[in-house]
C-alpha cells in the first residue's frame, strides 16, 4: 500500500518537471535551450516526456488552424493587396531609377564640386593645424635668435636668462620636432661657451686692475673715497651671476681667490731699486692700496665671493711683506729727507688702509723702527754739516763793527756780557763763527726729529723723549767726534785749539738754552718724571779737555821742535855770557803764546804754562845727561847754566797771572840745584845733608850727579894730557874720583 502511494508521488513530481520544461522550452530562447532540454535527457522519463510533448505540439497545431481559419479571408485580401502593390512598387522602381539616374547625372558636378569641396576643408584643416604648430614654435625660434645675437654682442647674462626660458618654458611646448632636439642638444655648449666667454672676461677685469692697481691706490691715498669707481667691476658681477645660475659658483669663487692671491704676491714684491726713489715707495705703496681698495668693494657689493677671513688672511700677508720689505729697503737710504718722505708716505698709506677698515698698529711699530734708521741718517748728514763747520771756521773771535751786526750775532746764539756791550765798536765776541752756525745746526737737527714724529699717534711726552735721545746722539757721539777729530788734526795751531776751547765753553752754556727750546716745542717740562736730559755739557767738557790735552801737547812738540835747534859745543872751554839763541826764540814763542792765552777759562792757561815749563826742564835734563854726550866741560856747563837762567828769568816774570810766588819756579828746581851743585863745586855739602828733608840739594839724585859727574872726569882725563903733571889738576881729578865713589855708595845704599 505504501509502495502504492510512493509510485504516485514520484508519477506527479516528474509530470510536474516535465511541464516546467515545456513552459521553459516555450519562453526560452533557442540558443539557451540546451541545458533544458540536457535535464531531459538526463532523466529516465524521457520516453513519457517525448509523448507530453507530442501532445503539446497537437495542441499547438490545432490552435494554429483555429486562428488560421478564423483570419483566412483578410489573408487572401492581403495577399491581393500585396500583388497589386508589387505591380505599383514595379512602377516605383522604374520612377527611382530613372529619377536615380537622372539625379547621378545632374549631381555629377556637384559631386566634383563636393570633393573639391573636401579636399579645400582638408588643406584647411591642415593650415589651421600648421599655424597653430608654427605658433607654438616661432617664440621658440625667435628665443634662439634672440640668444644667438646676445651671444654675438656679449651680452652673456641676458643670454643666460634667455637660454634659461628657451629650455625650461618654451623647448618643452616643442619637444616632439627635430629641430627642438637640434636645440636641446646644443644648450649644454652654449650654457659652457658662456661660462667660457665670462670667465676670459674676468681673467681681462683681472689683468686690468693689476695694471692699473697703482692708479686706484693713488687716486685713494689723494682724497681716499670714490678710488673704486675707477674699475668697472661688471664683469665680475656678470660672471660670478652666470656661475652661481649654472650651480658652479664655488668653483668661479675659488678661482677668483686664488688668482687674487697671485697678484697678490706679486703686488707685495718690491723692485730691487725701490730705495733709491721716493717714487718706487710711492708705486709700490699705490699697488698695495689699490689692490685692497678693490678687494673691500667686492667684499661689500657680491655677498660672499670674498669674505671677511680671506681678506684678513691677505691683510696679514701683507703686513708681514710690506714691513720686511720696508725694513730691508729703508736700511739702505743714507738720505734723511728721503726717509722722512718715506715716513710720511707710511702714514698715509697707513691712514687710507685705515679708513678701508684695514688694521694698521704694526706700521706705526715699523715706523718707530724707521724713527731709530732716520735718527742714524740724519747723525750722518749733521756729521758732514758739523765737519764743513769746523773745517771752514777762522778759529778767531767774531768782530762785529755795527750794532746791526752785534744783534744779528746775538739773535743766533744765546749770548749776553754786560762789558761787552758797554765797548765801542768795533769789538769781538770771544767766541768765532762756529759756535752760532753750530747752535743753529743743533736746532735746525731737534726740527728735523720733530718733523718725523708728527702724524704717529705719538703723545707730547714720547715726541719729547724721542727729540732729546736724538739730539743726545748728536751731542755726545756726532758733535763730539766732530770736534776730537779737529782737535786731533796734524796741523791744529794753539791758537786754534785755544779758540776752541773758548767756543765749547760758550756751547755748555747754551745747553740750558737747548732744553728750552725742546720745552716749548713739545711742551713737556724738563721735571717731568721720565724726561730724558740732555748730555751736551758732558760732550763739551770732554773736547775741552781733549783740546786742552792737545794744547800741552802741542806746546811740549814746539818746545821739542826748538830744542832740536840747540847746539851746544860740550867740550867748549869759553865762559859764555849769554843764553843760547834757540833758547831766547824758544822763550819768547812761550811768552806770545800765553800772551793768547789770556782769555782761557779757569786754570787752562796756568796748567798750560806749568806743563810747558815742566817739559822744557825735563828736556833740558835729558839733554844733558843723555847718552850720545859723554863729555863736557865746566864751560859747555856754564853755558847751560846761562840757558837755564833764562828759563827761570821767564818762570818769575809771570807769563801767565794766577800764580803763588815762586810756583812756575819750581818747575826747574832739579835743574837749578844740580847746576848749582856742579858749578859751585859744593859736594861737601849734597854728601853730608844727603837724605835730610831741608838739604840744600834735595832734588838732586845721586844717580844724576853721577852720571853728569862721570862725564865730566873723562873730560877731565882726555883733553888734558899735561894735567897729570899739574898739581892742581891732579887733586881735582882725585877729588872727583873720591866724589864719585861716594856717589856710587849712595846709590848703592840707596837701591838696597
Amino acid at each position: 500500500m505504501e509502495r502504492g502511494k510512493m509510485a504516485e508521488a514520484e508519477s506527479l513530481e516528474t509530470a510536474a518537471e516535465h511541464e516546467r520544461i515545456l513552459r521553459e522550452i516555450e519562453s526560452t530562447d533557442t540558443a539557451c535551450i540546451g541545458p533544458t532540454l540536457r535535464s531531459v535527457y538526463d532523466g529516465e522519463e524521457h520516453g513519457r516526456f517525448m509523448e507530453k510533448l507530442e501532445t503539446r505540439i497537437r495542441n499547438h497545431d490545432r490552435e494554429i488552424e483555429k486562428m488560421c481559419n478564423f483570419h483566412y479571408q483578410g489573408f487572401v485580401d492581403s495577399i491581393t493587396e500585396l500583388l497589386k502593390v508589387r505591380g505599383e512598387a514595379q512602377k516605383l522602381k522604374n520612377q527611382v531609377t530613372d529619377t536615380n539616374r537622372k539625379l547621378q547625372h545632374e549631381g555629377k558636378e556637384l559631386v566634383i564640386a563636393m570633393e573639391e569641396l573636401k579636399q579645400c576643408r582638408l588643406q584647411q584643416r591642415n593650415i589651421s593645424a600648421t599655424v597653430d604648430k608654427l605658433m607654438l614654435c616661432l617664440p621658440v625660434l625667435e628665443m634662439y635668435s634672440k640668444l644667438r645675437d646676445q651671444m654675438k654682442t656679449k651680452r652673456h647674462y641676458p643670454a643666460l636668462k634667455t637660454l634659461e626660458h628657451l629650455e625650461h618654458t618654451y623647448l618643452p611646448q616643442v619637444s616632439h620636432y627635430r629641430f627642438c632636439k637640434v636645440m636641446v642638444d646644443n644648450i649644454p655648449k652654449l650654457r659652457e661657451e658662456i661660462k667660457d666667454v665670462s670667465m676670459s672676461d674676468l681673467k681681462d677685469f683681472l689683468e686690468s686692475i693689476r695694471k692699473h692697481s697703482d692708479k686706484i691706490g693713488e687716486t685713494a691715498m689723494k682724497q681716499i673715497p670714490g678710488a673704486q669707481d675707477l674699475v668697472d667691476f661688471s664683469p665680475v658681477y656678470r660672471c660670478l651671476h652666470i656661475y652661481s645660475v649654472l650651480g658652479a659658483r664655488e668653483t668661479f669663487e675659488n678661482y677668483y681667490r686664488k688668482q687674487r692671491r697671485k697678484q697678490a704676491r706679486l703686488v707685495l714684491q718690491p723692485p730691487s731699486n725701490m730705495h733709491e726713489t721716493l717714487d718706487g715707495y710711492r708705486k709700490y705703496f699705490n699697488q698695495i692700496v689699490g689692490f685692497f681698495v678693490v678687494e673691500d668693494h667686492i667684499l661689500h657689493t657680491t655677498q660672499g665671493l670674498v669674505n671677511r677671513a680671506y681678506i684678513d688672511e691677505l691683510w696679514e700677508m701683507a703686513l708681514s711683506k710690506t714691513i720686511a720689505a720696508l725694513r730691508t729697503h729703508s736700511s739702505y737710504c743714507s738720505d734723511p729727507n728721503l726717509v722722512l718722505d718715506l715716513k710720511n708716505l707710511i702714514v698715509l698709506f697707513a691712514d687710507t688702509l685705515q679708513v678701508y677698515g684695514f688694521p694698521v698698529n704694526q706700521l706705526f711699530d715699523m715706523l718707530l723702527e724707521i724713527r731709530d734708521q732716520y735718527s742714524e741718517t740724519l747723525l750722518k748728514k749733521w756729521a758732514g754739516i758739523f765737519r764743513n763747520i769746523l773745517d771752514s771756521d777762522n778759529y778767531s773771535p767774531i768782530p762785529v763793527t755795527s750794532e746791526e751786526m752785534y744783534k744779528k750775532v746775538v739773535g743766533q746764539f744765546p749770548f749776553q756780557d754786560t762789558e761787552l756791550e758797554k765797548q765801542p765798536f768795533p769789538k769781538k765776541f770771544p767766541f768765532s763763527e762756529f759756535v752760532p752756525k753750530v747752535y743753529n745746526q743743533i736746532k735746525e737737527f731737534i726740527y728735523a726729529c720733530l718733523k718725523f714724529s708728527e702724524d704717529l699717534h705719538l703723545s707730547s711726552t714720547e715726541v719729547d723723549d724721542m727729540i732729546r735721545k736724538s739730539t743726545n746722539l748728536l751731542l755726545t757721539r756726532t758733535l763730539s767726534n766732530s770736534l776730537q777729530n779737529v782737535i786731533k788734526r796734524k796741523n791744529i795751531g794753539l791758537t786754534e785749539l785755544v779758540q776752541i776751547i773758548i767756543n765749547t765753553t760758550h756751547l755748555e752754556k747754551s745747553c740750558k738754552y737747548l732744553e728750552e727750546f725742546i720745552t716749548n716745542i713739545t711742551n713737556v717740562l724738563p721735571e717731568t718724571v721720565h724726561t730724558t736730559k740732555l748730555y751736551g755739557t758732558t760732550t763739551f767738557k770732554d773736547a775741552r779737555h781733549a783740546a786742552e790735552e792737545e794744547i800741552y801737547t802741542n806746546l811740549n812738540q814746539k818746545i821739542d821742535q826748538f830744542l832740536q835747534l840747540a847746539d851746544y859745543d860740550w867740550m867748549t872751554g869759553d865762559l859764555g855770557n849769554k843764553a843760547s839763541d834757540y833758547l831766547v826764540d824758544l822763550i819768547a814763542f812761550l811768552r806770545s803764546t800765553f800772551a793768547v792765552f789770556t782769555h782761557l777759562p779757569g786754570k787752562v792757561a796756568q796748567t798750560a804754562c806749568m806743563s810747558a815749563c815742566k817739559h822744557l826742564a825735563t828736556s833740558l835734563m835729558q839733554l844733558l845727561l843723555e847718552a850720545e854726550v859723554r863729555q863736557l866741560t865746566l864751560g859747555a856747563l856754564q853755558q847751560f847754566n846761562l840757558d837755564v837762567r833764562e828759563c827761570e828769568q821767564f818762570a818769575r816774570s809771570g807769563p801767565v797771572p794766577g800764580f803763588q810766588e815762586d810756583t812756575l819756579q819750581l818747575a826747574f828746581i832739579d835743574l837749578r840745584q844740580l847746576l848749582d851743585l856742579f858749578i859751585q863745586w859744593d859736594w861737601s855739602t849734597y854728601l853730608a845733608d844727603y837724605g835730610q828733608p831741608n838739604c840744600k840739594y834735595l832734588r838732586v839724585n845721586p844717580v844724576t850727579a853721577l852720571t853728569l859727574l862721570e862725564k865730566m872726569k873723562d873730560t877731565s882725563r882726555k883733553n888734558n894730557m899735561f894735567a897729570q903733571f899739574r898739581k892742581n889738576e891732579r887733586d881735582k881729578q882725585k877729588l872727583i874720583d873720591t866724589v864719585a865713589k861716594q856717589l856710587r855708595g849712595l846709590v848703592s845704599s840707596h837701591h838696597s
